[in-house]
């Protein structure tokens, strides 16, 4: 089952699953973070279906981030991909994404919160003082307050490689500004994302109508597993809210290669589907 919180043509904000074309609204109190923080996601948001007695077609509606009061945090250094590309842009402290990549903690960081993720659909930014920015298309767990993995999305970690390559205490202002985390289009609950060894996660950039930039990589090229990740994340950490965890990327464009605006950016993810953004 795929969840989605989607803006009505009246304005209205609702929650409900994905069926064909169609989206199945929930009740009009349905929260989506409260849903997903319930003890079975799978089994309450199958009764509200049964419930339900309206539905809109997808084109009607403005799908809004998947998340409603929970921090976004972010891993790096998770694929050899990931690794290789941090050491090149980063010479001077390349011993520390080696070291990183085959430690037992990983790396982890705040990304975003809720209020400053951006919807599909709408822009992702660049920073004005970077030169050197890319999208890192990744695999995001849906952690619920009892930091249990009950469902993923697809997330765009938008990274500016020349500020984090100069210093890598830099990597706040090179990860976390304004738009620069989208999530979406929907959340597959876990019962229904196919086996994690089989998804493939593909980005394409478009420019001018031109395919700038296309790469894919399969979730079997993860270094670490999904659980070990929620694991150090919480190992001091609660989450009233529950968490989104985007979990680091095994697709890299070429270092001559940067974003510019009115670039846009699809990232897909087998199982969950594409998530667009243009780029500004």
């Amino acid at each position: 089952m795929q969840l989605a919180k989607v803006r009505l043509s009246t304005g209205e904000i609702r929650v409900g699953s994905l069926v064909g074309n169609k989206l199945q609204l929930f009740a009009p109190s349905t929260q989506l973070g409260l849903l997903l923080a319930s003890t079975g996601p799978l089994k309450t948001a199958q009764e509200l279906e049964k419930a339900s007695t309206e539905s809109v077609f997808v084109t009607d509606v403005r799908f809004l981030a998947p998340v409603d009061h929970q921090e976004v945090w972010a891993a790096g250094v998770t694929y050899k991909r990931s690794k290789i590309a941090r050491e090149e842009e980063s010479a001077g402290a390349a011993q520390f994404y080696d070291k990183v990549y085959s430690a037992d903690r990983p790396e982890l960081f705040l990304k975003a919160i809720a209020e400053k993720v951006v919807p599909p659909g709408e822009g992702v930014r660049i920073r004005k003082d970077s030169k050197w920015n890319v999208p890192e298309p990744e695999l995001t767990l849906v952690v619920s307050p009892s930091k249990k993995i009950v469902g993923y999305t697809i997330g765009n970690d938008m990274s500016s490689r020349d500020i984090e390559g100069e210093n890598p205490l830099y990597l706040p202002q090179a990860k976390i500004y304004n738009q620069s985390c989208s999530l979406g289009p929907v959340i597959t609950l876990a019962e229904s994302m196919p086996a994690l060894s089989e998804v493939t996660i593909r980005l394409t950039i478009e420019r001018a109508g031109q395919t700038a930039f296309e790469g894919s990589t399969s979730f079997s090229q993860f270094n670490r597993t999904p659980e070990s990740l929620v694991q150090w994340l919480t190992k001091e950490n609660d989450f009233p809210h529950g968490v989104l965890l985007l979990t680091g990327t095994g697709i890299v464009p070429p270092d001559s290669f940067s974003l510019a605006a009115g670039d846009e950016v699809s990232i897909e993810i087998t199982g969950i589907g594409v998530l667009r953004n243009p780029v500004i």
